[in-house]
């Protein structure tokens, strides 16, 4: 099936690019590409539903599939208001500085780019690496670090690959990450849930699955979590990761936003078991370059011959030019002076989002209140969905993510909104919200004259 819906999909895209289909087109039936390219009907909504994730397409239900506002009219991306992108500020980003670094890269790791490099990530990379985490509680040494293309790589090979355990399900906070959700979804392995809330898991709750569900590893973001904003105390950490040693589960920690928690007495997961429990992923994507494609996962040392058999048959090895730049970058020092100044441009971002939803959303809605980082999430009235609210904010180029996707089938919410803060404007920020407030009202409007009509006519 796989190539039957790729092929749909580009050439889709290439209508859309030759203006073949213009905005607000109506997309043939499912039955009626199913019969073009002799394949099921079913390969064809996999098409759709991948379109529509990567907002080409959205779908109207009983009417069909539709080409969305936005593709024809990139030049008005310009004013759009976007709460959907997740890279970083784009004010924020040292091109000039890291330019240089990749100029000196070139240079000094020439011989690197003509050879396989060392599968586990340049030595000295690891190095700069090794001392970089301390920064974050996180004291290692290279021979446990790996250099992988990107978080989402590391977490790819963590589904697949098997564990010293010898276990094969997993637990995953409800609402997560998608991207750790489609690895899921592509290696069937069981794959459990547990709620989060603002309030944390229940201990309890997680003690039950640890013992019964023979868990291999508890897959968690622990500061600002994706889509929720959610943070643990040192104390649910601590109890999580005593938790953990006892059932014999690993723990999967993604602390892709470490470096912007306010609190410094803040530790990660690993820092209360050091030794081989809790592996530790850090991304750079979000903190400084997503096109750079690096991040450092820490793995116990009965791991590292596994992950590197694995690993290996992902890529060989990373991009030595994007280890190389991040190597020279760590070692100026640059990098430290960047992260004080995201760390002001995001907690400036989210205080402004969370004011303006205090005092625009309606009464019948509910959101969450991070402390800083990228995501804040909007829980809407029962009977409204977040893809009616995502389709009528598009006609108005505001961007928002129905975080439907963020969910196991059994715990789907079909109500929760996330924003994200990085690289919306600040100016935009409430103007962005009231528009989400008249939305919603809209929404909740109409929805209450037909039922009041309905109502009148039986």
């Amino acid at each position: 099936m796989s190539a039957k819906y790729i092929g749909i999909m580009e050439e889709i895209k290439d209508q859309l690019a030759k203006g073949t289909l213009i905005s607000g087109s109506k997309l043939p039936s499912v039955r009626q590409l199913s019969e073009k390219f002799s394949c099921s009907k079913n390969t064809v909504i996999k098409a759709y539903n991948e379109l529509e994730k990567e907002h080409f397409i959205y779908s109207v239900p009983k009417s069909g599939y539709y080409v969305v506002n936005e593709f024809q009219s990139r030049e008005n991306k310009k004013n759009a208001i976007d709460f959907l992108s997740a890279g970083p500020d784009k004010d924020v980003i040292p091109y000039i500085e890291f330019q240089h670094c990749i100029n000196q890269a070139i240079d000094t790791y020439k011989e690197e780019l003509f050879t396989y490099s060392d599968q586990q990530g340049l030595y000295s990379l690891r190095v700069e690496l090794m001392k970089y985490l301390q920064s974050l509680q996180v004291f290692t040494n290279p021979e446990r670090l790996f250099v992988v293309s990107g978080s989402q790589q590391a977490l790819n090979l963590l589904v697949s690959m098997p564990f010293p355990n010898g276990k094969n399900n997993i637990l995953i906070e409800q609402p997560t990450y998608f991207g750790f959700i489609e690895s899921a979804i592509i290696h069937q392995p069981t794959t459990f849930g547990i709620d989060l809330t603002m309030d944390g898991i229940d201990l309890d709750r997680l003690e039950y699955i640890f013992r019964n569900n023979d868990i291999k590893f508890f897959y968690i973001i622990p500061r600002f979590q994706n889509p929720l904003g959610h943070s643990y105390t040192n104390m649910e950490k601590k109890k999580i990761v005593e938790l953990a040693e006892k059932y014999d589960v690993y723990l999967v920690e993604d602390d892709f936003l470490g470096e912007l928690d306010p609190n410094l007495k803040s530790d990660p997961l690993f820092s209360f078991n050091p030794s081989g429990r809790v592996i530790f992923i850090k991304s750079f994507s979000k903190i400084f370059l997503p096109g750079l494609r690096v991040a450092t996962i820490v793995l116990p040392e009965l791991m590292i011959n596994n992950f590197l058999r694995y690993k290996f048959s992902a890529d060989f090895n990373s991009s030595v030019l994007s280890q190389g730049a991040l190597d020279i970058y760590l070692k100026s020092g640059m990098l430290n002076g960047h992260i004080k100044r995201i760390k002001e441009v995001y907690h400036k971002k989210m205080r402004l989002l969370q004011e303006a939803c205090e005092l625009l959303l309606p009464e019948h809605t509910s959101f969450t209140k991070p402390p800083t980082g990228f995501y804040l999430s909007v829980f809407l009235p029962e009977d409204i969905t977040a893809k009616q609210v995502v389709n009528l904010l598009r006609e108005r180029n505001i961007y928002v993510d129905d975080a439907s996707r963020m969910f196991l089938p059994e715990y789907k919410k079909e109500n929760l909104l996330r924003l994200c803060i990085s690289q919306v404007n600040e100016s935009q920020i409430k103007p962005g919200i009231e528009q989400l407030a008249r939305c919603i009202n809209f929404i909740d409007s109409r929805k209450n004259y037909f039922t009041q009509h309905n109502h009148l006519l039986f």
